[in-house]
């Protein structure tokens, strides 16, 4: 997320400094706004002022990669928090895949999206993420922002690729619907995002405003399938896009938007779970409209809950938001009721997660059974995709080339991904190094005498420069092998063509057991 501590909004006027109350602020409005606030914070334990807020009335917490050591770490801190609230949301941004928080350190034990779309099990998919909820039931955590549902009809998405199951609404639907089925399971909610859908665009939200230039019958055609099917599935929580789509609404971004968030989705998808913002410093709002003006926007279009706190995870933040809630009460802007109503919806939401206990104490047992199986490896193995007229195993050792290129905010940068540590693993042999845009094919193949060149590369369709890089590598070296961890696009180029669909650990895992000939 993208932080932008604006404190005026061009709609709202001017807000209440952090750690100021306006003296027209009575104690209840400052309560309804502390409930519908889910902020971040830093640390693996939670901050006195969080406590306090909490000990207040604040509804919910979102946890980072930050916040995250290990499993036994973040159920301590899940309890501090709950032990302060107990009726807390405590959120995490757990896609598995290229996204992941629960296992940023090592990388995702399970493949994403992509992947799952590519096998397009959807039995299988459900078991994945029930296995995801069994790890976040035994983490303390009552609500997931995932899966993504967006149909990720443009290759060239610089935000959303391989976090969707693919680029057919029938595909994404079924898959959706299986996740979330899956999920929620185990007591833990789903939160089907990025409402009304995120995959057509080739602007990241986190840094620009994406429009969406097409007419309300496409948007039913193709970007609401999914959303329906989650509806229809029971999902408990949907997330806002921060997008323009002018067909609904020709001012105010779908965050903010009473015309998306009211007449579409509730009233006519008839939605009436808890709806949540994206993370709403990001700049394609929060440059617009000032971190407070936005959330005040956002609850008086719809929105149940505000989410904060990628980068913008402070105190101050916390204060600022809630300040500029309650001035938007008392300006007008904001009608109390809708303020009262989102509240509620926040206060049922954490009602139905207090009935999920059972079911969350089950799947957390499961999780730390001895004998449960490990799903995720087993689902990347049937996820990758081998073509070409080449043989596997490689007939010799191995130089592995890994080209890093610049990812969206929601990757973590320290999480790690490729097929050269795995196969070194695998055959010791094997040489790596990892390069980025200002390497040449010389660069490339300097290690490379008496090895096989195997090329690693996430979206070269993306970055012309990676792409032409790989085609002159591949006439100079016409028996290297290509694998593809992003998205699927253009025609497979290398002696092999190994396409994982997606960057989770697992999935380089079973790229180096097919290059390696490891048996399972």
């Amino acid at each position: 997320m993208t932080t932008t501590d604006h404190r005026t909004s061009p709609a709202l006027g001017t807000t209440t400094a952090p750690g100021q109350r306006p003296h027209l602020h009575d104690r209840g409005l400052l309560r309804l706004a502390d409930t519908v606030l889910q902020p971040g914070f830093v640390g693996t334990a939670p901050p006195d002022w969080l406590r306090r807020r909490l000990n207040d009335g604040l509804g919910g917490v979102v946890l980072f990669a930050r916040n995250i050591i290990d499993l036994d770490q973040v159920a301590a801190l899940s309890a501090a928090l709950v032990a302060e609230n107990p009726d807390v949301i405590i959120a995490v941004d757990e896609e598995s895949g290229d996204v992941t928080r629960l296992d940023v350190e090592h990388g995702s034990r399970r493949p994403g999206n992509h992947a799952l779309g590519a096998v397009d099990d959807p039995a299988l998919t459900e078991a994945v993420a029930a296995d995801i909820g069994a790890q976040l039931a035994a983490a303390g955590i009552t609500l997931d922002y995932a899966p993504a549902a967006d149909v990720n009809n443009n290759p060239a998405n610089p935000v959303i690729g391989v976090r969707s199951f693919g680029g057919t609404p029938d595909l994404v639907a079924r898959h959706t619907a299986a996740w979330i089925r899956g999920l929620q399971s185990t007591g833990v909610a789903a939160c089907a995002k990025h409402f009304p859908g995120h995959g057509d665009t080739g602007v990241d939200s986190h840094h620009g405003l994406p429009v969406i230039e097409v007419d309300a019958a496409r948007l039913g055609q193709v970007e609401l399938p999914p959303f329906t099917a989650a509806i229809d599935a029971g999902v408990r929580s949907i997330m806002t896009a921060h997008l323009l789509v002018p067909a609904l609404d020709p001012e105010r971004p779908a965050t903010m938007s009473r015309s998306v968030l009211i007449d579409l989705l509730r009233e006519q998808l008839g939605f009436k779970g808890l709806v949540v913002t994206d993370g709403i410093e990001m700049a394609s709002v929060a440059q617009r409209y000032g971190l407070g003006g936005a959330a005040a926007l956002a609850i008086a279009g719809g929105a149940d809950a505000i989410c904060v706190g990628g980068e913008s995870a402070d105190e101050a933040v916390v204060e600022l938001l809630r300040t500029s809630i309650v001035d938007a009460v008392v300006s007008g802007e904001l009608p109390e009721e809708r303020l009262a109503e989102a509240a509620s919806r926040v206060a049922a939401f954490a009602a139905e997660s207090a009935a999920e206990r059972g079911s969350r104490a089950a799947a957390a047992a499961r999780w730390h059974a001895a004998d449960r199986p490990e799903i995720g490896l087993a689902a990347a193995r049937r996820a990758l995709r081998v073509t070409g007229a080449g043989t596997l195993p490689l007939a010799g050792p191995a130089h592995v080339v890994e080209f890093g290129v610049a990812m969206n905010l929601a990757i973590e940068a320290r999480t790690p991904w490729g097929v050269g540590a795995p196969l070194k693993a695998l055959r010791p042999d094997t040489t790596v190094v990892r390069l980025d845009e200002r390497a040449t094919v010389a660069d490339v193949l300097g290690g490379a005498q008496g090895r096989v060149p195997v090329l690693v590369c996430r979206d070269p369709h993306r970055h012309p420069w990676l792409a032409h890089l790989i085609a002159a590598v591949v006439a100079a070296r016409p028996e290297t092998v290509v694998v593809e961890m992003g998205v699927a696009a253009g025609e497979p180029v290398g002696a092999l063509h190994l396409t994982t669909y997606g960057a989770a650990a697992v999935c380089g895992q079973a790229a180096a057991e097919a290059l390696a000939g490891a048996t399972h």
